[in-house]
């Protein structure tokens, strides 16, 4: 497709081919960032970023700043994922759809929230959730169309387990894990391993091993470097029971579905 970029094609033409191009290559840098592929998935979003200006596509420009807050929260990089948090919620303001401002506030309240700030999560999070509100669909583009209330929520979920507030978290992973359609399995085992955690920071070792577990269950959520990561990290915190029979129980599953992985 790239060479097509540099022929002659008209107005209508050239817009649609670009947003074509723009797609391709977020959903490229996704798929690297997905596969834990982090130099790779930094080229793509810098490319794709550069296409979104190239086309005047500010909304496009904000969601590609958003995923790459998204990255830079997942690698630790608390500063660089706040600051292209706020470049997305800033640069978005002109030219996005109310949908669109929910999903790049709701990406500042996950940065936030790392950075341990829980008066500007509860902002970030107040505007998203009014933002959402106020979208109806008609002006949102084909690609915002997974931003629905399962996501949102599912964001939520994250924010509150990361400032600490076990309660709220077990709540909203719950509402998340309920409202997300089983047909996304990655999704949904992030929302059950967030739901693990937050069990396991409101004191229920048992809840959040069994839910731990039936997100295990579904093996193709593990092809995720991501979600390998969230499993590896809720094994790390549920470490200080290994003798417990039902921790050996999920450590023994998590090896058993890797050695599967492995051998497909």
């Amino acid at each position: 497709m790239l060479p097509l970029l540099g022929a002659s094609y008209s107005a209508k033409v050239g817009e649609a081919l670009f947003q074509a191009a723009t797609e391709m290559s977020q959903l490229l840098a996704w798929t690297a960032y997905d596969s834990g592929n982090h130099a790779l998935a930094d080229r793509y979003m810098l490319s794709t970023l550069r296409l979104t200006q190239v086309a005047g596509d500010r909304m496009m420009g904000a969601r590609i700043l958003a995923n790459m807050s998204h990255q830079a929260n997942y690698l630790g990089q608390v500063h660089r994922a706040l600051m292209l948090a706020r470049a997305s919620v800033e640069g978005g303001k002109a030219a996005s759809t109310p949908r669109a401002r929910a999903l790049f506030a709701a990406h500042e309240a996950r940065a936030l929230s790392t950075a341990q700030d829980h008066k500007g999560a509860a902002r970030a999070m107040t505007e998203a959730e009014r933002f959402f509100e106020r979208a109806d669909g008609s002006d949102d583009p084909e690609w915002l169309f997974y931003m629905d209330e399962a996501e949102l929520i599912g964001e939520f979920c994250h924010c509150f387990r990361d400032l600490g507030q076990g309660a709220e978290a077990v709540r909203f992973a719950e509402r998340a894990v309920e409202l997300t359609d089983p047909k996304y399995v990655r999704t949904l085992g992030f929302c059950r391993m967030v739901r693990a955690q937050s069990q396991l920071l409101n004191g229920d070792l048992e809840a959040a091993v069994t839910t731990a577990c039936l997100a295990v269950e579904a093996g193709d959520a593990l092809q995720s470097a991501r979600f390998q990561r969230y499993v590896g990290d809720f094994q790390r915190e549920v470490s200080v029971h290994a003798t417990r029979p039902a921790v050996q129980q999920f450590s023994g599953q998590v090896w058993e579905a890797r050695n599967r992985l492995d051998d497909e």
